[in-house]
């Protein structure tokens, strides 16, 4: 029982430790933490994955990208629904998360998942086009915002939406009016919202139709 409690405080201490200095940097959440990521917690209904998922409205043979995927609580769910006909890009700098990931993948018999290790404004230029992407508690780890939502932006079919979420407990947690403003800027509209001012879910769309009338 000592042994139990003296690993559980020092999780903690290393915990509360990436969390403090992660506020004053854009660090990611090492892999080994990749359990936290995993956790529904009930104080953040949003922020669950099948919560997220059933805002996308996703349909069999969609194309989805998840972006920052860490050990793949969204990408599997995710693979089911679009099925064998559909497929999701899962993003990520950290191999060891994108290993975790592609290990659930397999065991649940998933073959529709790609993983590839790249940053998110510069990785997916060219991918696509996509009719889903997520951006799950990941956009505050992101050093350019704008140019990783314009980049996201740029791979999505028209009309084709993007979940942000963010909750206070994250260290990079962003406000939503900020991420309002910078998704506006790399040409979103807001479609909906899930949570309140400390755990949302932003659902953002790339306008079917440009203000000029031509399609995007």
């Amino acid at each position: 029982m000592n042994l139990v409690l003296t690993l559980a405080a020092l999780t903690l201490i290393v915990v509360l430790g990436w969390s403090l200095r992660s506020r004053r940097h854009s660090i990611p959440c090492p892999s080994w933490l990749g359990w936290l990521i995993e956790l529904d917690n009930p104080l953040f209904r949003n922020n669950r994955a099948s919560a997220i998922v059933a805002g996308l409205g996703l349909r069999p043979g969609m194309a989805v990208l998840d972006a920052g995927c860490g050990p793949g609580r969204l990408a599997i769910p995710m693979a089911r629904e679009v099925g064998p006909a559909g497929r999701i890009t899962a993003l990520d700098l950290q191999d060891a998360m994108l290993r975790k990931a592609a290990e659930k993948a397999k065991s649940a018999g998933l073959s529709n998942v790609a993983f590839r290790q790249a940053d998110i404004a510069g990785g997916i230029r060219g991918d696509g086009p996509f009719d889903r992407a997520t951006l799950v508690t990941v956009l505050g780890e992101v050093p350019d915002k704008r140019a990783a939502l314009e980049a996201i932006f740029a791979c999505l079919k028209p009309g084709g939406l993007l979940a942000v979420t963010e909750i206070i407990a994250d260290p990079h947690f962003q406000r939503r009016a900020s991420v309002i403003s910078l998704a506006q800027g790399a040409g979103f509209h807001e479609r909906c919202r899930t949570g309140g001012l400390l755990s949302y879910t932003l659902y953002l769309e790339k306008p079917a139709i440009a203000p000029t009338g031509e399609a995007r």
